[in-house]
């Protein structure tokens, strides 16, 4: 019997798979270096390779975060969203200059949200508590819930 040889595949290098991360969707600068890390041979270096598409414009932060605020902002407001920017590793300025950049796009819009769940305003103590609580979890600041809720 004849043995069959097994030919080996050559693995993309550590710029083409980032690239190919990249094709997908945005990714921020730590969200990319996570990944490549684990897939990452000892010779590989990590750095160069998130250095080297930074410095094509093919990876940014800011543009991830310009980004991320838009599409996150239909369903979460802007304290929710900052703190998912933030563990993607986004700076405290990078998420506020991708706020203003959003413009209205990115403003969340407590009305929209609030009728995803509720179709009437509360009636009494305990569902008002109820209509705050689930607006504090979608990201929405105290003082903007008890004023869009008695202006309602």
């Amino acid at each position: 019997m004849a043995r069959a040889t097994q030919t080996v595949v050559p693995q993309p290098s550590l710029h083409a798979r980032a690239m190919r991360l990249l094709a997908r969707r945005e990714h921020s600068r730590d969200e990319l270096r996570r990944k490549l890390t684990r897939i990452a041979a000892e010779t590989d270096d990590v750095e160069a390779v998130i250095e080297a598409l930074a410095a094509k414009g093919w990876l940014s932060d800011s543009r991830y975060a310009e980004q991320a605020v838009r599409a996150s902002s239909r369903r979460f407001g802007p304290l929710k969203v900052a703190h998912q920017l933030r563990a993607k590793g986004i700076g405290d300025e990078a998420i506020a200059a991708a706020f203003a950049a959003a413009g209205e796009e990115g403003a969340a819009d407590m009305q929209r949200v609030w009728k995803s769940r509720f179709h009437a305003l509360p009636d009494n103590d305990r569902e008002l508590a109820r209509h705050v609580r689930f607006l504090q979890g979608r990201g929405f600041p105290l003082d903007r819930i008890l004023k869009f809720l008695r202006t309602k």
